[in-house]
Formats: structure tokens, sequence, C-alpha cells
């Protein structure tokens, strides 16, 4: 069935009805015009019967009385009371010849039918069919009596009935349809529901829950879209738990990482230092061409302490539940362009109070901030990068305030989809595990041609009313 993809349901519902509509009314108009031809064969079959008994009698009469003159056949009588429109009857002899013969005339009233369904009809049903009953008077056949009927009069007749029904049909079937798809609309209202239930459920909303329908099938689709959005709200849940935990993992491993690496390889530097100190004081003294090398030994040293105490940053950055978000967030800032001797320039920009901020929030938004400001210098090849952030206050009738976190660069895309921060071992899939941990909200966007914007919303419980007050760096 021919249904155009895309369209409403509604639309869809009613067309094939009204198709099913018209294969019916042909059905029926076709059991009609049957059985209007199966009536005209059993009236000229009726005709034809009574012609060939009134032939018979009159055969059996003239036998009787020996009439030598001869009024046979005499069809006037028959004629007389059953002639119709386009009715013919007729004696045919044994020889074939006609003779005597009536035919009623057409009716003048009615209108020529349609060369096209004349000639439809004339070939389905061949209404001028002759009807043909033996006439016998002794047990011998003296002839025939047919009767047969104009074809154009049973066509005309039903192309009237046709043309009847179809003006029915033509009435019928857009009142049908109307009511049929008003019928729909009414019952199908529920699936707006469902719909926008789905869109808050792609939106995030996991609360969203659908009521019962008055239909069993749509209200058994609510059913399974609440089961389904409660598996998914525990699933996200589940989660969110795991991640947070992966991430505390990750923050002690990198931690005890640290450790070691003060610890063992931090005071093995140390003592490379020293030895090379004294193997110059010796050389000084005792061999004065060995004094290059021991400085080249203490300079690598050096470089490479100097390497290590910036890996060790990253690894373990300072308190944040010490120092706070704010003054952690300056110094990472102020570190990389002390690093970057201003290539790229990075700037920050922080509006708000963040001195009561939770510990698990700060620590995850400054690791959020050394990852995108990573990428962006490392990654993506920015020559400026601005930072700021911005504590929201609830609005005055209630809710939580939040933390706003934008990160903005004019670097290149690092690949073909325009996510420089998947260069850096998935950082930004990282990033994003972070802030659905915390509850909140990360978007990312590429420029074209170049440049990219980091957003992040995190809700936090408005539990201060501490003035805001501008920094910047």
């Amino acid at each position: 069935m021919w249904i155009w993809s895309g369209s409403d349901l509604k639309l869809r519902l009613t067309l094939r009805v009204a198709i099913v509509s018209t294969l019916c009314f042909a059905v029926i108009s076709g059991y009609f015009l049957v059985e209007a031809d199966r009536s005209v064969r059993g009236r000229i079959a009726a005709v034809a019967d009574v012609a060939a008994k009134t032939l018979e009698l009159q055969q059996s009469k003239i036998q009787w009385l020996n009439n030598a003159r001869s009024d046979f056949p005499d069809l006037d009588s028959v004629a007389a009371t059953v002639m119709t429109p386009g009715l013919c009857i007729a004696f045919r002899s044994n020889s074939g010849e006609i003779s005597q013969r009536f035919c009623g005339g057409a009716q003048a009233d009615q209108a020529a039918p349609p060369l096209a369904f004349a000639a439809l009809y004339r070939r389905l049903f061949d209404p001028g069919r002759e009807t043909v009953r033996q006439v016998v008077s002794r047990g011998i056949a003296v002839g025939e009596a047919v009767a047969w009927i104009d074809p154009a009069v049973p066509t005309a007749e039903a192309w009237h009935d046709a043309g009847r029904l179809m003006a029915v049909f033509m009435i019928a079937l857009p009142l049908l349809c109307a009511l049929v798809y008003a019928a729909l609309a009414r019952a199908l209202r529920p699936t707006r529901q469902i719909r926008d239930g789905l869109k808050r459920i792609a939106a995030g909303d996991l609360a969203a829950r659908l009521p019962p329908f008055d239909l069993a099938e749509l209200s058994a689709i609510g059913d399974v879209f609440n089961q389904l959005a409660e598996r998914l709200a525990a699933a996200l849940s589940d989660r969110n738990a795991l991640t947070q935990k992966l991430i505390l993992v990750q923050d002690e491993e990198r931690r005890h990482l640290a450790r070691e690496l003060h610890d063992e390889f931090g005071q093995s530097l140390a003592a490379i230092r020293a030895l090379a100190a004294s193997a110059r004081q010796t050389a000084a003294a005792d061999c004065p061409p060995l004094l290059a090398e021991c400085d080249g030994i203490a300079r690598t040293a050096t470089g490479m302490m100097e390497t290590l105490r910036g890996a060790l940053f990253r690894l373990r950055p300072p308190d944040v539940d010490e120092l706070g978000l704010a003054a952690s967030l300056e110094g990472l800032v102020a570190g990389w362009n002390g690093r970057s001797r201003g290539q790229p320039r990075f700037e920050i920009t922080i509006s708000g109070s963040f001195e009561r901020l939770a510990a698990s929030v700060g620590a995850n938004l400054y690791r959020i901030v050394q990852e995108a400001l990573t990428n962006a210098a490392k990654h993506a090849g920015a020559t400026r990068v601005v930072l700021r952030l911005e504590m929201r206050e609830a609005a005055p009738g209630g809710g939580d305030s939040a933390i706003v976190l934008a990160i903005d660069d004019d670097g290149q895309p690092g690949d073909p989809q325009g996510d420089p921060q998947l260069k850096s071992g998935l950082g930004l899939l990282g990033m994003r595990e972070r802030v659905a941990a915390l509850g909140g909200r990360l978007s990312f966007a590429a420029g074209q041609p170049s440049g990219s914007s980091l957003r992040v919303i995190v809700p936090v419980a408005a539990s201060r009313e501490a003035a805001p007050v501008e920094r910047a760096a």
C-alpha cells in the first residue's frame, strides 16, 4: 500500500480506511451489478417460459379442433402482459426463420452511459444474449420461443444505479474520513505526552514520568517508558558513584606517584647535584679539564629537577581545600604564563565567593581547568586562552547557586570532528565524567575555522551570603 514516508500517523490510518472503503464500495457495486444482471436474466427466462407454454397451448388447441386455419404463432397475448422497455420475444421455426416478433421500445428519459462503461458492461455481462425455450407438440419440436433484451437498456439501468451509488459514496467517504481522523486524533492525543517525555529524557531530565492512558497499547508504552526511566536513573546514579570512586582512586594514585617521585627520584637528583659539586671541587684542585663535565652534570640535574617540579605540580596540585579554588586557579594560570613566557597568554577572571565551596567540587573543577588549559596550550596550539569563573547566586524565590566555568581559546581543531580535547587521551571524556559526578552540565563547541569554547555549569547549594568579589590576573 502506497504511503509516503514521514507522514502523520492519523493521516496514514485515514488514508488506509479510505482505500479499504473504496475497495468495499467496488465490491458492493460489483455485487449489485451481478445481482441486477441475474434478475434481468431470470425475468427474460420467465418470459421465454411463458411464451413457450403459450405457443404449446396454441398448438394443442389447433390439433384438438382440427382447425385448418392456422393462426399460429400468436404472441399478442404474451406481449400484452409481459412486455417491458427493451424486451423482445419471438418465435423461430426449425428452419431458423423468425415467424413473429414483438419488441418494446427503450425508455426515453434514461441518459446514454459513457462508451467506456457500456463497453466494459457488455464485455462482462453480455446483456443482449438470447434465452431460448423449445416449443414441443406431441413430443415433436415445432420451433423455439426466443426472448432477449436490447443491450442498451440494462446498460443504461446499470449506469443509472452505479451513478446513484457513486453519489452516495462521494458524500459518505469524506464524512467517514473526517470522523475517522477526528477519532484517531482524539485517541492518539496521548502520543504528544509520550513525545514530550522522551524529549525530557533526552535532555537529561530522568524524573520524567508518563501518566496512565485510556488505550491499553499506549498505557503499556507508558509503563515501559516509566520503567526504563527508573532504570536509567538508577544506572546513571550508579555510574556517577562509580565515577566518583574512580576519580578518587585516580587522584590518590597521582598523589602516590608524586610522593614516590619526590622521595625517590627527587632525592636521587639532589644526590647527583651534590656529587657533581663535590666532583667539581676535586677537579678544580687536581684535574681542571673535568670542570666542564662537572658543570654539565650539574646543569642536567638542575634541568631534571625543574622538569620534576612541573610534573609534581601537575600530579599533586596545591590543596584546594586550604588555598581555595580561586587562589588555586590563579596560581595555575600564573604557572602557565611563567612556563610559556606569554606564548600562549593565559587570562583569568573570577567573580563571586568560593570560600565555603565543598572540597570535592573545588578539586574536580581544578582538574577540569587543568585538563582544559593543557589541551588548549599543547594540542590546540592556542595563542590566547581566557578563563572565566563565576558564582551565580540563587534567585530570591529559591533554588540553588551555580558555578559557571567558561574557557575560550583561539586554537585550531585537533581532529576532523573539531574536538581538540580528544587529542589528550580522551580529556573531554574525563571532564564530562567529572562534571556528571558533580551533577552539572558540560558543553563544548569548536569554532570555524578556529577557536573553541568550553562551558561547565555545576549546581551548588546556597549556604552563604558573602558579597561578590572581583579579581583578575
